[in-house]
């Protein structure tokens, strides 16, 4: 990197720097471990993801509200850990050698962008819960509660693609160029986050909340009951039908 552009990029938010995507920039975060550097991915994770897990239960109730603002980035930091592990196995298999801390380190970046995204997607949440129609206990069955649904999982989705695309360019440098290489270890990636942190997210629901059950931090009765894929199905189907 020539002198010039590492004084600019020294200058710059980590954020900004992550948020880029650039090869060399990554690639210094992924051999480096610098507490601070790791204390602020995590504050970035549990404040943009806080945020919008405060405006996904509000609809529901401030107590709600607050609840999701624990358990969400709780998800996530619990999916950063099963993720650094099933991606440090997933990688040599697909032809790049990664180090547990190396993967441990790239899932942290990939969820640090993510983070920052849903955070800055939190006020236009909290804006469509606050012009929805209310709670009623009957509300599960309208096509309002299926569409703010729906559109949560669509906002976590691409917050989530955006952050493991975003190692793309560095994937591809640790592949010695090979694209192909880069492209498959990146879709392994994709495909375990999706189905870990579903599924996860399902066992520590709820999230939105279901009207007529009481506020609950954890529904330990149901908690193992259908999954995520089920639910989002049925909910589509209903929607369509209304």
């Amino acid at each position: 990197m020539h002198p010039q552009s590492e004084q600019l990029t020294a200058r710059q938010p980590e954020i900004t720097i992550l948020l880029r995507g650039e090869a060399e920039s990554l690639r210094s975060w992924l051999h480096g471990g610098e507490p601070l550097r790791l204390l602020r991915a995590l504050a970035v994770i549990v404040i943009g993801t806080g945020c919008y897990g405060a405006a996904m239960g509000w609809w529901r109730s401030p107590e709600q509200a607050l609840f999701v603002a624990i358990k969400f980035p709780l998800i996530i930091l619990l999916t950063t850990l099963g993720n650094a592990l099933l991606n440090a196995m997933l990688a040599p298999l697909l032809g790049l050698n990664l180090t547990l801390s190396q993967s441990l380190r790239a899932v942290l970046m990939s969820f640090t962008i993510s983070a920052a995204i849903l955070g800055a997607f939190s006020p236009l949440v909290a804006f469509l819960v606050w012009n929805a129609p209310p709670l009623t206990t009957d509300a599960t069955h309208s096509a309002a509660y299926g569409f703010i649904k729906l559109t949560h999982v669509v906002v976590i989705a691409f917050a989530g693609i955006v952050g493991n695309a975003r190692l793309l360019r560095l994937l591809v440098d640790l592949a010695h160029g090979d694209r192909k290489i880069a492209g498959r270890v990146l879709f392994g990636w994709l495909v375990v986050n999706l189905f870990l942190g579903s599924q996860l997210s399902w066992i520590l629901r709820p999230f939105i909340g279901a009207p007529f059950l009481p506020v609950q931090f954890l529904r330990t009765d149901i908690a193992l009951s259908g999954n995520f894929y089920e639910n989002i199905f049925h909910t589509v189907l209903q929607i369509f039908h209304d």
